[in-house]
């Protein structure tokens, strides 16, 4: 049996992600740190409300004997200021992955990513350099397993108000996109199975991009 720890279980994928860790039955405990409570209940599920992602030490106990964790937190380029999504993208995965870490060496993390992601750091694209960044420095934290999930365009299989208008015509799109270019676009749903899926049973590689992951 296992426990998971999910930070991000807000958000489209996040959601999806909990729901499937929830659910397995090789899970015992699922801890979700979120700022503002989910509106949802579970024998299994531990919600812990917290605010700062900069500072864990008020809630660090909940850290310890882990076994996963699922970082699926994220933001919309253009949704705000640079210098806050550099903030969201990498410093909070740091963060997070350091007291991971400490708490659970041989822990297995899995990191929402994205397509385009630029481990030389040197992308002029502000998402690519960030999630570069992120991965680089979580395999040099060697966990006992890492895998960073690659997806392109997201398709939401569940309704919601898209963030913007690129975004509002993709979801229109949809259809033919992945019949003309099936590798630029995942469901929201498979991303999520997939990401539980490793984090629980492990996966042949570590970078996954969308083909990949539709393997998993």
């Amino acid at each position: 049996m296992k426990n998971i720890l999910i930070v991000g279980s807000s958000g489209m994928v996040g959601g999806i992600v909990l729901r499937q860790c929830l659910q397995a039955n090789e899970v015992e405990k699922v801890t979700a740190i979120v700022r503002r409570p989910l509106g949802m209940k579970h024998p299994k599920l531990v919600e812990v409300i917290h605010k700062d992602y900069m500072d864990y030490s008020a809630i660090e106990a909940h850290f310890k004997n882990q076994n996963v964790a699922q970082f699926c937190i994220g933001a919309y380029t253009g949704q705000v200021p640079d210098d806050e999504f550099k903030k969201i993208t990498f410093d909070f995965v740091q963060v997070f992955a350091d007291l991971f870490k400490t708490q659970n060496p041989d822990g297995t993390f899995c990191l929402l990513s994205g397509q385009g992601a630029d481990q030389s750091e040197k992308s002029r694209v502000a998402f690519a350099r960030y999630k570069g960044m992120a991965e680089n420095y979580l395999m040099a934290k060697e966990f006992g397993q890492f895998y960073s999930f690659r997806p392109g365009y997201i398709y939401p299989v569940e309704k919601r108000e898209e963030p913007n208008l690129m975004y509002r015509v993709s979801r229109s799109l949809y259809p033919v996109l992945k019949r003309i270019f099936p590798s630029a676009a995942i469901t929201s749903e498979t991303l999520g199975k997939a990401m539980c899926k490793a984090g629980l049973h492990g996966t042949f590689q570590t970078i996954l991009e969308n083909e990949d992951i539709k393997k998993v």
